[in-house]
This record gives C-alpha cells, sequence and structure tokens, in this order.
C-alpha cells in the first residue's frame, strides 16, 4: 500500500515540477529527508526516486523562460563552500581507500548540487516558507513519531531513523532534529493562524522529546545551547520558556534509570568505552592531517590506517565529530575552508538582522535569520559530538541564509 501510494505521489509530483522546477527542490527536499521510499515494504524501496526527480528538475528548468530563471547568487559563502567541494574532489584523488571515496565523493557532489540548484530556483518569502515547511513536516515527522514512542515506552528505547539514510542512526536523527527545531520556531513566529501556532507548539514539544529519546549524547550538548539560543533570539520568549520547563520536569519525572545513566557518561567520559573511542578517533584524524597535507580522504576512518595512525591501533572508531571528520578526510586545509565557511554564513545572518532593523514588513527577514543562527548553534555544538559533515540539512541552511542576505539587501536598497 505504501509503495503505490508513493508512485501515485510521483505521478502527481512530476507534471507539477515540469511546470514549476523550484517545486522540484521541495520534492528532492522530502526525498532526501523524509526518505518515505525507506518506509515502503516491497518495489518503491530500492527505486531510483531522487534520480527521476532530478531529471524532471532539469527538463523543467531547460524549458523554462529565461525571464523566470534566477541566478546563483557569488557571495563570500557560495565562493567558500565552491572552494570547499573543490578541495574535496581534490583531496580524492589521493585518497588512501579509493575506490570507497570516490563512492563517497558521489554522493557529496550529488548533495551540493541540488544546494546550487536551490540557490538558483529559491528566491522569495513564498519559495523560502515553502522550502521550510516542507524540511520541517518531512523531518518533523519523525520528531512527532519519536517523541510519541519516547512517551509511550518511558524512554526505555532507542529512537532511530530510517534504515539506509544519513539519519538512520540515534545519533545523526537526534541531531537532524536540533537543527530542524529553530525551523520550525521561525514557522510558529511568522504564522498568523492560531492553529498553526498550536499545532507547531505540540510538534517542537515532541520532537525536543524525541530528541532526548535518542540517547544521544552528542544531541543532549546540543540541545542545551540550541535551546538557550532559541529563547535568547526569539519573539515572544515566555512560552518557549515555559516549554522548556515543561520539557525539564517531565525529564526528571519520566525517565528511566537507564537514561539518566547514559547521560552521566559524559562527566565520567574516562571511563566509557565509546568516549574513549570517540577520543581516539580524533587523535587520529589529526596525526592523519599533520602528515597528510589532503588528509586520508573520504571514508579515512579505517583500521588499516588506525594501524598507523590512531594512538590505540585496534579501537578504531568513526570520528563522531564534523570537525574532525573533516580534519581527518581532508586536512587541515579542508578544515579551514569549513570553518570559513560557517563563518562568513554567520556573520551574514547577522548583517541581514541588522539591516531589516525598522522594517516592519521584513520582520520575517529576522526572525529567519535569527532561526537559522539557532540551527547553526545547535550544529557547531552537537556537531563537535557527531559526524554529519556532508548531510544535506546544515548546507540548506547556509543557502537560506545566503538567499535571505540576497533579498534583504534588494529590499533595504530599494526604498
Amino acid at each position: 500500500m505504501r509503495d503505490i501510494a508513493l508512485l501515485l505521489a510521483f505521478v502527481a509530483i512530476i507534471p507539477i515540477v515540469l511546470r514549476k522546477p523550484w517545486t522540484g527542490v521541495l520534492a528532492l527536499a522530502w526525498l532526501g529527508y523524509m526518505n518515505p521510499h525507506r518506509l515502503a515494504y516491497g518495489f518503491a524501496m530500492d527505486k531510483p526516486w531522487v534520480f527521476i526527480m532530478v531529471i524532471a528538475l532539469f527538463i523543467g528548468l531547460l524549458f523554462l523562460p529565461k525571464d523566470q530563471r534566477g541566478k546563483i547568487p557569488f557571495t563570500r559563502e557560495t565562493n567558500t563552500l565552491l572552494l570547499f567541494i573543490g578541495w574535496m574532489l581534490f583531496t580524492t584523488f589521493f585518497a588512501v581507500y579509493s575506490d570507497a571515496a570516490w563512492e563517497q565523493w558521489n554522493k557529496v557532489w550529488k548533495i551540493q548540487l541540488i544546494i546550487f540548484i536551490t540557490l538558483l530556483l529559491i528566491n522569495s518569502k513564498e519559495r523560502i516558507n515553502a522550502l521550510v515547511w516542507t524540511i520541517v513536516l518531512s523531518l518533523g515527522f519523525y520528531g512527532v513519531k519519536g517523541g510519541i514512542f519516547t512517551i509511550l515506552t518511558g524512554g526505555a528505547f532507542r529512537v532511530q531513523g530510517p534504515s539506509g539514510t544519513f539519519i538512520a542512526g540515534n545519533n545523526e536523527l537526534g541531531l537532524a532534529l536540533l537543527l530542524t527545531v529553530p525551523l520550525m520556531r521561525y514557522l510558529q513566529l511568522t504564522s498568523n493562524s492560531k492553529n498553526i501556532k498550536l499545532l507547531l507548539n505540540v510538534i517542537i514539544f515532541l520532537t525536543m522529546v524525541a530528541i532526548l529519546g535518542t540517547q544521544s549524547r552528542g544531541a543532549l550538548v546540543g540541545a542545551i545551547f540550541m535551546g538557550f539560543f532559541l529563547i535568547l533570539k526569539s519573539r515572544k520568549k515566555f512560552m518557549l520558556s515555559m516549554l522548556a520547563i515543561a520539557l525539564i520536569a517531565g525529564v526528571f519525572a519520566f525517565a528511566p534509570s537507564s537514561w539518566f545513566n547514559r547521560m552521566n557518561t559524559i562527566e565520567t567520559f574516562e571511563q566509557d568505552e565509546s568516549a574513549i573511542g570517540r577520543i581516539n578517533a580524533w587523535w587520529f584524524a589529526y596525526n592523519v592531517a599533520k602528515a597528510r597535507p589532503t588528509g586520508g580522504g573520504f571514508e579515512t576512518f579505517r583500521y588499516g590506517m588506525f594501524r598507523i595512525y590512531a594512538p590505540i591501533h585496534d579501537n578504531v572508531h568513526d570520528a563522531h565529530s564534523i570537525y574532525f571528520e573533516v580534519l581527518g578526510e581532508h586536512g587541515f586545509i579542508g578544515l579551514t575552508l569549513f570553518l570559513t565557511l560557517w563563518l562568513f554564513t554567520w556573520l551574514s545572518a547577522s548583517q541581514v538582522i541588522k539591516r531589516v532593523k525598522g522594517h516592519d514588513d521584513l520582520v520575517w527577514l529576522r526572525d529567519l535569520a535569527s532561526m537559522l543562527q539557532v540551527s547553526m548553534v545547535a550544529y557547531a555544538t552537537g556537531g563537535a559530538f557527531l559526524g554529519l559533515a556532508y548531510f544535506d540539512l546544515p548546507y540548506h541552511i547556509i543557502s537560506l541564509v545566503i538567499i535571505a542576505k540576497v533579498i534583504s539587501i534588494k529590499a533595504t536598497t530599494t526604498k
């Protein structure tokens, strides 16, 4: 039944994408974040849905009138992202595990292609809101589902994402949901409907419960910082403060002892095998970057390399950190480009907030830039302990900041 439903959805969506290519960006976001094909049980699971949608999008672009075609804004963020992509391609030529590296590069460049198509086609308030709603509903599905599951089971089991995806693991899902909560808040701030505001209250609460239900320590650290900045950056802070208090009270009242035992290992990391493995992997990444200017290339966190560069040779571990993931795979140059990209993005979001101050009709841009900064805080803090350096969502956040900057400049210079 799910397979047929997905097929029918595609049959309905493809003609729309052919007529309005920008809707293809939304469809790809839906496929990339919700992964509806991974929820099916039959023929739909392994069909190339994304490839089909990309083909439809490009056909639509090919026949789109010139006066309706946008332009990719080449800002400092865009240029730095291009340099980062180029450097990742360069390091792939020197990757230790060549076959695996090229396979990963094949995923990464496709993600980045969609990001640049986003920059090309999403160029108005209506299209921005449509994209944000698509992301929120796609990942919010797992937030609501995971939150209900956590409440019904008393938090005794970990919340996981759909298998075979970027967010399959509890850590990865926790970080993805963290980045999504501020986008939910943006929609709530800019909505004129009381019912939608109330609905988003429920979704935010359940998503936060789901984040705790992942039992991811990295996500917990990110949630603390994200929650603080979410309240700090929001208008109407009282409601969010009450929501946070209710959530904290609920955790202390109903969370099982197993959850507290796992979270307490943050303070006793030196006795935790998983934490020791992460630290070993971080030293490994540093040693690889110090020995190889191009890093080890994609997929370098493997036994053969650990035998050479890790302090504990047989304790092979994933990076579990966006910073050490980039450092180990692309060296110090790659990490510098990665950090510079995020620094520029933060500064541009701050510029948007400052530029639209005093323009009542551009309050939505201030809210958008503020909430995108909250997502950046979640990524910077939670990502320090979780490895999602190449996941789509952080780069969608970058693209939204770039688009917001372009719109704010046009809107304020014409007045």
